[in-house]
């Protein structure tokens, strides 16, 4: 039998390539060995997914691909196995339902919010100071939360009423949270609908006790190899624990400095109790981090702030009045180091608490005028900012009938302008240069051509305006193609020969996008974000409406135009957005400066040699990225006792260490801390880290050019 090895050390200390030296040692021992069956593979996880395709990456090259091996994330792994043996569990639980069909985020808290609608609307399930939304999205986390834990969803109402004790009349609303929850499950496993709690449910309590479950995992692997298990939910442990007791050697690396996704549904200390199994390796920090030097002194004086601290010269500070002149400075000063040759693009980070729009875009547009490339991290903007996602969605309203209450002018302005646009790579111009029908003979178009109707808007020919002649030939001549095309698309679709609205969606792309071929890369994700969207949600729809044929009670029978304004609807309020595939660029890494909040750049296991620590006098270095609510009551190591506001901000404290020692750990050279006196609201800024920015270096003003 082969020994479990536990790999613990901080940030950049190797793990990660101990891992994959243990990984190859323990595939070369089975391929000598002889099996009565085809040899298995290797189960390999990673915290999330870019971490995952670079660790499998990575293993494909040190192996030379000889040794095969599943590569996963704990999530993606409970859901691809809910659903291989998804007759087992049906079987079980009596489950009458087709093969399932997991829910995107933004659908499941449209179908919640649908089925809980009495008790939103008669107060039951309400709480002071949280809105409609938010309240049914903490409650979908409490599921997760307690599914992610090991714990039933039974238990929910007895879990809060426990842990925050002393809130009058709360555990009413702690009972109707339990009983929601419990009959969203019910609803969903009834239509085969999965969320990411309900599959966490059904794998830790029946899935994986099923002894013929148990047989067939233990004939597909043969060992297993987790990287980042500090990232990992409780269940994950009950996995490993079941391999581990079949003599399948592990190999699990653990960052105590991690802990990214604590308050998130991850449970550090309970996973940390594997190492008693296996075999222990320390690993040093790398000396070429200033977290190795530095790490352990930083974090004392954060907790003393009233000692006068001697920072290296390495460390320096950008310090301004306001938080606009923050922002210039700070990309005045990469500026400058860049063009002078100190440092590359790629080896420079930008990293805040709160990366907001103003800074992503301030930096940005500065940076860019200077020939600077960019990566924004995660940047994931609502779909509906996009102007031709609204223009395909003007257009999905004028064909389908019931949904002129959509549609307005200026969005019938931006339709034309944007549909009549010649798709071009060349970034050099403008899409209204491209475009045949400019803004201004659109509003003309819009004023004189465009009838409003609350059923059935329309659009009438050019020539009804008495000056037609002044839009010229090739405005007319397409507004007449897009008034033919959209008369054909009504007609069809009176005669149902528009199978669903992702063909209609597909039908315009394809006339008036050129099929997305030559679309910017991020128009071209946006397009594909659409397309995938709109082809769950009528998947989603058309499973509902096949359960309320079988007699189901639903509200679900409404005709296909009133689902089309519901997606249309759901995309303006913005709460999905263009989240481009694959998640990293292809080839080699470009030249940029990355932009990241401090969650996105430890996620993504970032290194620069120079980092810039944006608002570093804000009190969201403490307080933000905190847990969802309520998490630390699902932990493994929760006392049972009511959670104080002691406990709370002691967690605080402790998220910001294990923040100041990762990313200290992820920097080789320089860290600069950019601080304003004034927030973005006018208010003063007296953070956790401002005794560290006014013991820095300071950054003459005068270093910084002038723009001009």
């Amino acid at each position: 039998m082969t020994d479990s090895v536990w790999i613990i050390g901080s940030t950049r200390s190797g793990k990660t390539s101990r891992l994959i030296e243990q990984f190859q040692g323990l595939a070369q021992v089975f391929a000598e060995q002889p099996h009565p069956h085809p040899v298995p593979a290797m189960l390999v996880f990673a915290a999330n997914g870019d971490n995952r395709i670079e660790l499998a990456d990575r293993i494909t090259v040190a192996t030379q691909a000889q040794f095969p091996f599943d590569s996963t994330t704990p999530l993606g792994f409970f859901q691809s196995e809910v659903i291989l043996f998804w007759p087992l569990l049906a079987q079980q639980l009596d489950l009458k339902t087709q093969f399932p069909l997991r829910l995107r985020p933004e659908t499941e808290q449209e179908l919640a919010t649908r089925l809980w609608r009495p008790e939103l609307e008669d107060g039951r399930l309400s709480q002071e100071g949280v809105n409609e939304y938010y309240l049914v999205r903490r409650s979908l986390d409490l599921l997760q939360l307690a599914a992610s834990g090991g714990i039933p969803t039974e238990d929910i109402a007895s879990i809060l009423k426990d842990g925050l004790a002393g809130q009058e009349g709360a555990a009413d609303l702690w009972d109707c949270i339990q009983d929601v929850l419990l009959r969203w499950q019910a609803w969903c496993l009834e239509r085969g609908l999965l969320t990411y709690g309900i599959i966490s449910q059904l794998y830790w309590r029946y899935l994986l006790p099923h002894p013929t479950y148990q047989q067939q995992l233990k004939r597909r692997y043969r060992a297993i190899a987790a990287d980042d298990v500090d990232e990992y939910p409780a269940i994950a442990r009950f996995l490993f624990e079941f391999l581990l007791d079949q003599g399948i050697p592990g190999v699990f690396s653990y960052n105590p400095n991690g802990a990214i996704r604590l308050g998130l549904g991850a449970d550090p200390e309970y996973l940390s109790g594997l190492a008693a199994r296996c075999q222990v390796e320390m690993r040093s920090p790398q000396l070429h981090s200033l977290g190795a030097t530095w790490g352990e002194t930083m974090v004392n004086w954060i907790q003393e702030p009233l000692s006068l601290p001697e920072l290296p010269d390495s460390i320096y500070s950008i310090q301004t009045t306001s938080r606009a002149q923050l922002l210039r400075q700070t990309a005045e000063v990469i500026t400058t180091a860049i063009h002078s040759g100190q440092v590359q693009p790629q080896e420079v980070a930008v990293i805040g608490p709160g990366l907001d729009a103003i800074a992503r875009y301030t930096l940005r547009e500065i940076l860019t005028s200077r020939a600077i490339a960019v990566e924004s991290l995660n940047d994931q903007q609502p779909l509906n900012s996009s102007p031709m996602i609204r223009a395909l969605l003007t257009l999905m309203a004028f064909v389908y009938p019931g949904l002129g209450h959509l549609i307005n002018r200026d969005a019938v302005s931006e339709m034309l302008v944007v549909l009549s646009q010649t798709p071009s790579l060349d970034t050099g111009r403008s899409g209204l240069d491209l475009a045949k029908i400019d803004p201004v003979r659109a509003g003309l178009l819009t004023d004189h051509c465009y009838l409003p109707d609350a059923e059935q808007p329309r659009l009438i020919p050019a020539n009804a305006f008495p000056r037609w002649d002044r839009l010229g030939y090739q405005a007319t001549s397409f507004y007449a193609d897009l008034l033919q095309w959209v008369e054909t698309q009504q007609l069809q679709q009176q005669q149902r020969l528009i199978p669903n609205p992702v063909v209609l969606l597909d039908r315009a792309t394809q006339r008036f996008l050129s099929g997305g071929s030559n679309l910017p890369y991020d128009q071209l994700a946006a397009l594909r974000e659409l397309i995938e969207t709109a082809q769950h949600y009528w998947e989603v729809d058309n499973r509902l409406r096949q359960a309320d044929a079988a007699g189901s009670a639903s509200s679900r029978a409404d005709p296909v135009s009133a689902s089309v304004g519901h997606f249309i609807q759901l995309l303006r309020d913005g709460t999905i957005t263009a989240d481009p595939f694959p998640a990293r660029p292809i080839g080699p890494t470009g030249q940029a400066v990355t932009l990241a909040t401090i969650f996105q750049y430890r996620s993504n296991r970032r290194f620069h040699r120079w980092q810039f620590w944006l608002d570093a006098g804000s009190a969201l270095w403490l307080t933000g990225g905190g847990p969802l609510f309520g998490a630390p009551l699902f932990l493994q190591s929760w006392s049972g006792r009511p959670w104080t506001a002691a406990e709370a901000t002691e967690a605080d404290q402790q998220r910001l260490q294990r923040q100041i020692l990762d990313l200290l750990g992820r920097v080789g050279e320089q860290i600069y801390f950019c601080h304003s006196e004034l927030a973005t609201n006018g208010q003063e800024q007296n953070g956790p880290l401002l005794s560290l920015a006014n013991s820095a270096t300071a950054i003459a003003p005068e270093y910084a050019l002038e723009i001009g």
